[in-house]
């Protein structure tokens, strides 16, 4: 691990934090657009920078998004949205510092007890890795693919149609096995493949650009800098059991794929809504209101990370793009991470603990530039996150086509928001693609194209598949048996 402890690394968590704190308070962009805008910024440097700055900037923008909720009750990002609930009444009430301090500091802790369990959970995994072939990695991608429909928001069909549409285009290229090109069309510049950061950035960064350009959204509004304050240790009496278990909510919901930290936010304010014995606060400008939601959804990060490492199954479209990066810098995700690479798993354990710590040092400063950050008028800011993103793809490899391949996918990308089609499944797709026909043509020669031999190669190989046919039958069964008590019930 001390490979990775060096000025570069240290500058680019403190660098990443800084980026995700400002990319997540200013609304409308958020963690996704901040690492697609960074991603090709990470192309020369070594592995562990590249990773420590990305998860800076994953970790900082959802904390930053309680900035804005709290200043200008505007949540900077999704994972926010309930913080604005407690968040912006104090501040009308004149404490906006205080309600910044309870953000602050339960942001760090969520985000810590989080990094705790990932250290303690991943290594379990790394156990079961080592016996994981060919065969059993094809079954726990196809298992990880049915995550596509847990973030297909809206119709499943529309998901599908999208992973599959990933697929495909991760398929573009020259056979691994045979070497010779597919689905070229004829075009020199295809045989290479298609760029992964320039796909990501097109469909993300400027697809956002485009929605937001093409819905005519009001200017950001105009606040005045404010102090953060931070709570007094008597202050803290009878919140912390709330802190603990906000921080558990959104470590278990971390680890679920699909579902994020926006969800763990909620759930967890429920949760405190109903225990806490200021309830009847809740809405009016209640700390215990702001712990809940802060706490929860920085928690997340860290739980997140657990499928992501050790089984190289994204959780969502964020810790998707963090798998296309560890691809982009030559480290394989999935069951075999924590064997090939193991101090570098650990650096990162240890780098999510610095992260935490970083953007509690870098949140006072941070917090007195908003009053500026917050004036710039949208469109100059949509206007550099275009320059950033085009500029960024072309120094990656040099080449050209790669800004047109962005282009043509930031135009896809809004036709898709526009259309209804999520954008994760695709990337999922992307990302996904090449392991899963990889490991099957692999597991096929192991067989000798037998594919009895195929699914019933291993006890963990065929529970795998086993389990994602009951994955998919489940939420059918759910469906129909729902459908005939409504039936019954109206009879």
């Amino acid at each position: 691990m001390s490979d990775y402890v060096t000025l570069g690394s240290i500058a680019a968590i403190v660098v990443g934090t800084f980026v995700g704190i400002v990319v997540g308070g200013l609304p409308g962009l958020g963690s996704v657009v901040g690492i697609t805008v960074c991603l090709p910024l990470t192309f020369g440097m070594d592995a562990g920078s590249a990773i420590f700055l990305l998860l800076g900037v994953y970790c900082g923008s959802i904390y930053g998004g309680s900035i804005s909720a709290i200043l200008i009750n505007t949540p900077g990002t999704p994972q926010s949205a309930a913080t604005l609930f407690d968040g912006y009444p104090m501040t009308e009430q004149g404490h906006a510092g205080k309600a910044l301090g309870w953000a602050t500091f339960s942001s760090v802790a969520g985000g810590l007890v989080s990094c705790l369990i990932l250290i303690a959970a991943a290594p379990q995994l790394a156990r079961i890795a080592v016996k994981f072939g060919s065969i059993e990695v094809f079954a726990l991608i196809v298992m990880a693919l049915t995550c596509i429909a847990a973030v297909s928001v809206g119709s499943m069909v529309k998901g599908l149609i999208s992973g599959a549409l990933g697929i495909f285009i991760a398929l573009v290229g020259v056979d691994p096995v045979t070497g010779f090109p597919r689905f070229d069309f004829g075009i020199l510049e295809l045989e290479a493949g298609l760029d992964l950061i320039a796909i990501v950035v097109g469909l993300f960064a400027l697809s956002e650009v485009l929605a937001r350009a093409a819905s005519g959204s009001s200017p950001i509004a105009v606040v005045r800098s404010v102090q953060m304050r931070v709570p007094r240790l008597k202050e803290w009496s009878g919140r912390l059991g709330g802190l603990f278990r906000s921080a558990l909510i959104g470590s278990f919901v971390g680890f679920l794929p699909g579902t994020g930290a926006a969800p763990a936010a909620f759930i967890s304010y429920a949760v405190a809504k109903n225990a806490s014995p200021r309830r009847g606060n809740f809405g009016k400008g209640e700390p215990d209101g702001i712990i809940a939601a802060e706490t929860a959804n920085n928690a997340v990060t860290g739980a997140a990370m657990i499928p992501t490492l050790a089984l190289g199954v994204p959780g969502d479209v964020v810790t998707a793009i963090l798998l296309g990066s560890f691809v982009i810098h030559g480290v394989t995700p999935g069951v075999r991470l924590m064997m090939d690479h193991e101090q570098l798993v650990y650096a990162m354990f240890a780098a999510l603990i610095v992260i935490n710590i970083v953007m509690l040092v870098l949140s006072f400063p941070v917090i007195r530039l908003f009053g500026i950050l917050l004036r710039i008028k949208e469109r100059f800011i949509l206007a550099g996150v275009v320059a950033l993103s085009l500029i960024g793809t072309a120094s990656v490899r040099g080449n050209p086509f790669d800004v047109l391949v962005a282009a043509i996918f930031g135009v896809i990308g809004f036709l898709m928001r526009r259309c209804g089609y999520p954008l994760a499944p695709m990337v999922i797709g992307l990302v996904l693609g090449p392991q899963l026909e990889d490991s099957f043509r692999r597991g096929l020669l192991l067989t000798n194209g037998d594919f009895v031999s195929f699914f019933t190669h291993s006890y963990i190989a065929t529970g795998l598949f086993v389990l994602t046919c009951a994955l998919i039958a489940a939420p059918i069964f759910l469906h129909n048996s729902g459908r005939k008590n409504l039936m019954n019930s109206n009879v």
